[in-house]
């Protein structure tokens, strides 16, 4: 999981760079990233036990006001039910040969 995080933070910087931000703004801008990433997942530690509204509600804290979030609720929902059915063998079959 760190080696994860850390790749995700390091292609972000990167990203920024590349925008062309200087030493200074990147700081400050890896400091905004940083707190809106732990903000998000302090807000969705307990997604399971969320209703669809309360999840929408989270959604829309952190997208864009035309987003559909009550659809993108029900996707994510979706999503998540189809991979606690699922093994990681179903999705890697063909890809990694045993």
């Amino acid at each position: 999981m760190q080696d994860i995080y850390d790749y995700l933070f390091r292609q972000l910087e990167l990203s920024i760079r590349e925008i062309g931000y200087g030493d200074q703004s990147i700081n400050k801008k890896m400091k905004d990233y940083l707190n809106l990433f732990y903000s998000m997942i302090d807000k969705i530690h307990y997604w399971d036990d969320l209703s669809i509204d309360k999840r929408s509600s989270i959604l829309e804290q952190f997208l864009d006001k035309n987003a559909d979030c009550q659809f993108l609720a029900n996707y994510f929902e979706k999503y998540r039910l189809n991979l606690l059915n699922n093994t990681l063998n179903f999705y890697i079959k063909g890809v990694i040969k045993p």
